[in-house]
């Protein structure tokens, strides 16, 4: 409370024993602990009364709030575990398990035709790179060819 470490405890009570004695050193920390045991019983009473009043104020509410913006981690957390909750007593007999039914199959159906369109166009495009390449080859033959001619005619 008063941040005080072994040594200055230590010097007070040397100080102590040498200004009041040994005969009455007992009866000084008797009375210092009563008193300090009735400062923290005061700050205790104090903090259960502000305790009390910021309940009923509703500030249990907003700090909550505010807790879980300090901290999205855990609040992500907390979701994942009412989720899975949630997931445990799903009933597929229900409305809403048919219209989750319903855009499971959906979402398969995009996810395949997403993964068609997909091939397609890598299909498309390795196409058009090895036509480049036959291309390039054929032009490169081509110019080859004119080449020897041209030396053969200039023989």
């Amino acid at each position: 409370m008063f941040d005080l470490g072994w040594t200055e405890l230590l010097l007070i009570g040397i100080v102590a024993l040498i200004v009041v004695g040994p005969k009455e050193l007992p009866v000084l920390f008797r009375k210092a602990g009563q008193f300090v045991g009735k400062i923290r019983g005061m700050a205790r009473e104090f903090s259960r009364a502000m305790n009390s009043a910021a309940d009923d104020a509703g500030v249990g509410d907003i700090s909550s709030t505010i807790r879980s913006a300090a901290n999205p981690l855990k609040s992500s957390v907390d979701a994942v575990k009412s989720a899975a909750t949630d997931y445990a007593s799903y009933d597929p007999d229900t409305e809403t398990g048919r219209l989750a039914g319903e855009r499971a199959e959906q979402a398969k159906k995009i996810r395949e035709h997403a993964e068609k369109k997909a091939k397609e166009k890598l299909d498309k495009r390795s196409d058009e790179k090895t036509g480049k390449k036959e291309l390039k080859k054929n032009n490169s033959t081509t110019v080859k060819k004119d080449a020897r001619s041209r030396d053969l005619k200039d023989n």
